[in-house]
């Protein structure tokens, strides 16, 4: 079994079921073509029938009849119906760049999120938005950050605090010598799966550079400035962000709580849970994106995704790792 977790918050209905999903998950994942486990509806024939369910995310969807019978997934668990969703290998880290007219790939000041960024080291990402010390509010914060993912950052762990951030990306033509907006001031850790019989578990891709307050607007482009922090997301709700690839894209929250293997390139992958699944709304260098509802409250943190998902940290998670406020209420 993997090392235990915290279980975070889920709406009331999914309470009860959400224990027998952390029961039954790791024996699950352990068959090779299921990359997740999660809560959402049971779906027939692409119909949402509203029923509560246990979703096994698998990379591709086969008939039952070619499956051998340990990989088959049963129709109900504890009671409880299951679903199978399709979502394909879910990638994060180094991955060429989305080709697209619509890329946020200039350099500007102050930034804001939605801009191309990165650690001098990598590729490009998504600067999610400006933030502070949680502990400084109420208050005068002395510290100012830039939000995104510890891969967009941090170089997935290979970054040194204080290591250079620059906007534009390095890939879109940021140089140390020009266009450095921040400094790496802290990250998660990202624990990648190790061949032992307990994975390690993560609940964040998430890191921070600090900027100067001048540097750097909260306004995140086309969504708009942050209002207040939604800790329960619930499936269904309607979602935007603002990516470097894809710019702005709407979609929806399917699945909640979900625990799912995530590929960082080079053979790693990691193991993340309490994530949100929603439909496709992104492309590599999206990542570190600010998910939003259509209210202007933060949702989450894209990380990852496949050309039939996105997977995001909960806003809640992200904040109290980091120990950062990203809006005010």
């Amino acid at each position: 079994m993997s090392e235990p977790s915290r279980i975070p918050p889920v709406p009331v209905e999914f309470e009860d079921i959400a224990r027998t999903q952390h029961a039954v998950q790791d024996q699950l994942l352990q068959v090779p073509s299921i990359v997740g486990v999660a809560l959402g509806h049971k779906h027939i024939a692409g119909y949402d029938t509203g029923e509560r369910a246990i979703v096994v995310l698998v990379t591709s969807k086969l008939a039952a009849e070619v499956l051998p019978a340990t990989d088959i997934v049963p129709a109900a668990i504890g009671g409880i119906p299951t679903d199978v969703q399709e979502v394909g290998v879910l990638r994060a880290g180094p991955e060429p760049l989305a080709a697209s007219a619509i890329t946020l790939t200039k350099r500007y000041r102050p930034a804001f999120g939605g801009l191309s960024v990165g650690h001098v080291g990598i590729t490009a990402g998504t600067i999610a938005t400006g933030c502070y010390d949680a502990a400084s509010f109420p208050g005068m914060p002395p510290r100012f950050y830039l939000l995104s993912n510890n891969h967009v950052l941090a170089n997935s762990n290979a970054g040194a605090i204080g290591d250079a951030v620059l906007q534009p990306g390095p890939y879109d033509g940021g140089k140390a010598e020009t266009d450095t907006i921040a400094k790496l001031a802290r990250f998660v850790e990202i624990k990648f799966i190790d061949g032992t019989e307990s994975p390690p578990t993560n609940e964040v891709d998430a890191a921070l550079a600090e900027v100067d307050l001048s540097e750097l607007d909260r306004r995140v482009h086309w969504v708009g400035n942050l209002r207040r922090t939604i800790l329960t997301p619930q499936v269904g709700q309607l979602l935007s962000k603002c990516g470097r690839s894809t710019g702005f894209t709407t979609g929806s929250i399917v699945n909640i709580n979900a625990t799912v293997d995530v590929n960082y390139g080079s053979g790693k992958v990691a193991r993340f849970v309490g994530q949100l699944i929603t439909t496709p709304m992104s492309a590599p260098g999206d990542s570190g994106s600010l998910v939003a509802d259509l209210d202007g409250a933060a949702v989450g943190l894209l990380f990852a995704g496949s050309p039939l998902a996105t997977v995001v940290n909960t806003i809640e998670a992200v904040q109290r790792l980091l120990g950062v406020k990203v809006a005010d209420a």
